[in-house]
């Protein structure tokens, strides 16, 4: 049972990967970024309306960005619905390696950038899949050694 709840909990969070991905690919045309916008105003706190993503560098960024994300969110799919039952292992071994790499460059680089509340977004995202992921896999045995 909890097996299962962790596995679905794990593909819930892919699927809030592949729609934060095709959010932040809207931002890429003048047409759709408007909520892309508001989220980054929101992200360089206070929102103030001055982040806007009107530069065609930003909108590209927006696009390499949106595709990325969306990219891994259906890897973490993948790895949750069809390695997950085969090899819980491999499975965890590569949720968590995967989410603490992008863990550390994205939050370092939000750091850098002066975007502290995007690190404090990006920790709870890693929370929410580390904790569940962390046990699978894990027999009794392997945790007493």
């Amino acid at each position: 049972m909890q097996r299962d709840l962790t596995a679905r909990w794990l593909g819930f969070m892919s699927l809030f990967v592949i729609a934060f991905g095709l959010l932040l690919a809207l931002g890429a045309h003048p047409m759709t970024s408007a909520v892309t916008g508001w989220l980054t105003d929101l992200i360089f706190f206070p929102v103030d309306g001055r982040e806007v993503l009107a530069a065609p560098d930003a909108r590209l960024y927006a696009a390499i960005c949106g595709g990325v994300m969306l990219g891994w969110g259906v890897t973490l799919w993948l790895v949750v619905t069809r390695l997950l039952p085969v090899d819980p292992g491999l499975a965890r071994s590569m949720l968590l390696s995967g989410t603490v790499c992008w863990f550390v460059v994205d939050s370092a680089g939000s750091f850098a950038a002066g975007a502290p509340l995007n690190v404090a977004a990006n920790t709870l995202m890693l929370l929410a899949i580390i904790v569940p992921a962390w046990g699978i896999g894990r027999s009794p045995l392997a945790v007493a050694r």
